[in-house]
């Protein structure tokens, strides 16, 4: 299994600065005022974004977000639902106001057949959790996963995770410097992405030598290793994703952010490996801290 060129992504009824969140996610920002035109520019990002994405031939399935409930980070399904090798799995979120975004519905519409479900959502009653490819960085032609410890990534559920799913398992500790202080990172996948051929990677955030070297090992059995480094995590340089267009062509996906972070030798590397689709969606990475890997839930 390589990369996908269908993904799923839910358009937001109820966006905002999610309070349950923003405790440990250090990349997000507290919306103070104005959330009605917040909300309007968050849409107009998402449209166009989409937009972007069906042009340049991906399968995009967009639905439609739940307005009876407030679900502020449904725009991020990929942290509740990851689609794999004839696999489903459903995640354990840590912010309560987070595990009604859970919606089988979305399966259904998607009439695909003959896939095993892994629940674990129900593991968030005994304070354990995983949320999707945002704690799990998945090297799908390697089989191999990619964990820093943090709250929301539970060791023992990503074990479970990786057993079911047949992945081997790197858990490491990764972190930022915010303020004086360094924090754990709250997601893997704001640090490090990977794709079929090339890995981006902040290995400035992983201060253990050992688990550096291990990293490095893993990793560079297979793939190219671009180093980022912590300003540019901070841009969402390691949230981009790597998909393929219909011709089988490798899509790079990353925000106008990201893309501007970006040093003239990274970005001929990442151009001599796919094209780079890239997006402004400033408001959506201000408020919920989270960028375009998050939108994205790949469906294979």
């Amino acid at each position: 299994m390589s990369l996908t060129n269908k993904i799923l992504m839910i358009r937001p009824k109820t966006f905002r600065s999610n309070e349950q969140t923003i405790d440990d996610n250090f990349f997000q920002k507290k919306e103070l005022k104005n959330t009605d035109k917040v909300f309007k520019q968050v849409i107009n990002e998402f449209e166009n974004f989409t937009k972007k994405l069906i042009k340049n031939d991906i399968d995009v399935k967009i639905f439609e977000g739940n307005e009876l409930i407030e679900n502020p980070d449904e725009i991020f399904p990929n942290n509740w639902i990851v689609f794999d090798d004839n696999k489903i799995g459903i995640f354990s979120m840590y912010a309560k106001n987070r595990r009604t975004e859970i919606n089988y519905n979305y399966v259904s519409k998607l009439n695909i057949d003959n896939y095993k479900v892994f629940d674990y959502s129900n593991h968030a009653v005994k304070n354990l959790f995983l949320e999707g490819t945002g704690s799990v960085v998945l090297d799908r032609v390697n089989k191999k996963a990619y964990c820093c410890a943090s709250e929301r990534s539970s060791k023992k559920l990503f074990l479970k995770f990786c057993s079911d799913f047949e992945y081997k398992p790197v858990y490491f500790n990764a972190f930022h410097v915010v303020g004086n202080k360094k924090r754990r990172i709250y997601h893997t996948n704001v640090m490090m992405s990977i794709g079929d051929k090339l890995c981006v990677i902040c290995l400035d955030s992983v201060d253990n030598i050992n688990q550096k070297q291990n990293l490095i090992e893993n990793i560079s059995n297979s793939n190219t290793i671009l180093e980022i480094n912590e300003e540019q995590m901070n841009n969402f340089v390691g949230n981009i994703i790597f998909l393929k267009s219909k011709k089988n062509e490798t899509q790079i996906v990353m925000s106008d952010c990201a893309f501007r972070s970006l040093k003239n030798k990274q970005l001929k590397t990442l151009e001599k490996t796919g094209n780079i689709i890239k997006s402004p969606i400033p408001k959506i990475e201000k408020y919920s801290g989270g960028s375009v890997r998050c939108m994205i839930t790949e469906i294979f």
